[in-house]
């Protein structure tokens, strides 16, 4: 029985054939219970040929080719009509699976008869994502941030998109994407997340080969956003979830051209134009509620942009973007093996000053230091502080591109500073614990650096775990941890005294071991190897920084 089949579309891939197909065609799931299928949008290079000596020497490997149709869709809506697996999993050319990624989402499917299964996604083209944080058996969009992943990299089981109906938009469609995803989540009954392995690599190509070179209007874009949205309210009733899957894109697609960068760097006709466009969405496709749920600087934005107030959203942008968090270490411990850190997050304006609210004959008010002189944005009101506020630590082994998130979160509270003014902040414990953080298995041998991610009032940052202005280091000893021992050593070094977390491979302990694991921690030795890495002939290393990378993880074994 064909269990998973792996959908490839292909167009003019060239060298990634071969350069992705090995981790296609060699899944620890076994090559009896899964197939590769590969469809070739009519590339005019080489491609064919690539792919009729890939078929012929795995007997797995299937090839369809076809006209040229200019974009993925047609291509996979071709691979799921041809697919003989129980489940479809898509893959783009230029990307690759982990070894045990089909064998792993087989399973994690099978167990809760899932109709959509997502892998963890790492690689250049990925930075951190709390949707994979945890592993969820079963989950719908109603309760699971699912539309904060709208990549079509996932496992989808075929009877399910059948049965809908779900196909991907033919043709030139811009957000295409996701246009299918909002289809399938709003269909789907059973979703399920696979966040303790990294399963799908997805890579950003050297020669920029992700991205379309045509160039885009707003209409253009936005028309496609609309019909995104449309997709949502035709699986969802009005009402409270239907704001909420509507929410994401109000926040990140729609208010984006009248947020910082972006409405600093375009001026006249352009900026003009992008903000016509989507002034004219939020008041037309969006319902109240989408609006009237935002974090408190967001919500002000889509007031400001519904009253026809270009001028003050631009000022707000200015100040918004010189807001930083400000991260304070108040207690780092050894406790039973485990790093325990106990941090707090807030945010500080651009003169250095807390952002807060201010408590005002009853009501809540956003800073009226932050918003002096923006015409519409007097006494803003905030009826929840904590409205999307959240704050948690990551741990990235840079040596792999992984991000893992160690238990515990940041809790929003209120911090009175007098006078009716409060600081918004979140606070709390996390718990890393080096022997299972990397998805239930011991971190990898390398340096580790620790970020923060936050957001508060509607506003997002993800600083470095460093010292605040004024704080001495906490500084800690290294640790034994596990059978058999590896040591552990948290120091503070690199930009802005970073915490990192410097690990050894599993063995045994001598002086000699310490001195290595010390010598790899200090700040000033890894940027002399960094230096002498960057001397090297250019096409000694494909990647500088990869190479700086595998040198952390030599020096730690």
């Amino acid at each position: 029985m064909i269990k998973v089949s792996v959908v490839v579309p292909i167009y003019n891939a060239g060298a990634y054939i071969e350069r992705c197909a090995p981790s296609l065609v060699n899944q620890s799931l076994g090559a009896d219970a899964y197939e590769v299928l590969y469809v070739d949008d009519g590339s005019t290079d080489d491609s064919a040929e690539r792919l009729r000596r890939l078929a012929a020497a795995h007997a797995h490997v299937r090839v369809h080719r076809q006209e040229n149709s200019g974009w993925p869709g047609k291509p996979r809506n071709e691979g799921i009509d041809r697919a003989r697996g129980k489940y479809v999993q898509f893959v783009d050319q230029d990307d690759e699976l982990s070894y045990e990624a089909l064998e792993r989402l087989y399973a994690l499917a099978e167990r809760n008869h899932s109709d959509i299964v997502l892998g963890k996604i790492h690689g250049t083209m990925q930075g951190p994502s709390n949707v994979f944080k945890r592993t969820v058996d079963r989950c719908t969009a109603a309760d699971a941030p699912l539309f904060e992943s709208l990549t079509p990299h996932k496992m989808f089981r075929k009877e399910f998109l059948r049965e809908h109906g779900i196909r991907f938009p033919e043709g030139r469609v811009r957000l295409e994407d996701q246009l299918f995803m909002a289809r399938t989540y709003v269909r789907a009954k059973t979703v399920s997340i696979l966040g303790s392995y990294p399963c799908y690599q997805w890579n950003r190509r050297e020669d920029g080969g992700n991205n379309s070179s045509r160039r885009i209007t707003a209409d253009d874009y936005y028309g496609h956003l609309d019909k995104v949205v449309e997709a949502i309210k035709e699986g969802t009733p009005p009402g409270d979830l239907q704001d909420r899957l509507l929410r994401r894109s109000f926040r990140v697609e729609l208010l984006r051209p009248v947020s910082e960068p972006r409405v600093l760097r375009r001026t006249g006709k352009d900026l003009e134009e992008y903000y016509t466009t989507v002034r004219r969405m939020a008041m037309a496709s969006y319902p109240p509620g989408v609006r009237d749920g935002l974090p408190a600087i967001s919500r002000l934005r889509a007031e400001l942009l519904v009253q026809g107030r270009l001028d003050s959203l631009v000022e707000l942008a200015r100040r918004t973007e010189k807001i930083k968090a400000r991260v304070e270490v108040d207690d780092m411990r050894w406790r039973n093996g485990k790093l325990v850190i106990r941090t707090r997050v807030g945010m500080v304006r651009a003169d250095g000053e807390p952002l807060t609210v201010v408590e005002r004959g009853g009501r809540m008010l956003l800073d009226p230091g932050l918003l002096e002189g923006i015409g519409g944005a007097e006494d803003w009101e905030v009826p929840d502080p904590f409205s999307y506020a959240y704050g948690e630590l990551i741990v990235h082994d840079t040596a792999n591109n992984q991000w893992w998130y160690p238990e515990g979160e940041l809790a929003p509270t209120l911090e009175p500073l007098g006078g009716g003014r409060h600081r918004v902040v979140v606070a709390g414990e996390t718990v890393v614990d080096p022997l299972t953080l990397a998805g239930g298995a011991p971190m990898t041998p390398g340096s580790h650096q620790v970020w923060v991610s936050a957001q508060l009032l509607g506003v997002g940052r993800r600083p470095r775990l460093t010292p605040a202005p004024g704080r001495s280091r906490i500084l800690l000893g290294t640790v034994a941890v596990g059978a058999p021992p590896r040591l552990v050593l948290p120091a503070w070094g690199g930009p802005g005294g970073q915490l990192r977390l410097d690990v050894s491979g599993a063995g045994r302990i001598g002086t000699t071991r310490r001195l290595l694991l010390r010598t790899a921690a200090d700040h000033r030795f890894r940027h002399g190897v960094r230096g002498v890495l960057r001397r090297l002939p250019r096409g000694a290393s494909r990647n500088i920084r990869a190479a700086a990378r595998q040198a952390d993880r030599w020096m730690l074994r």
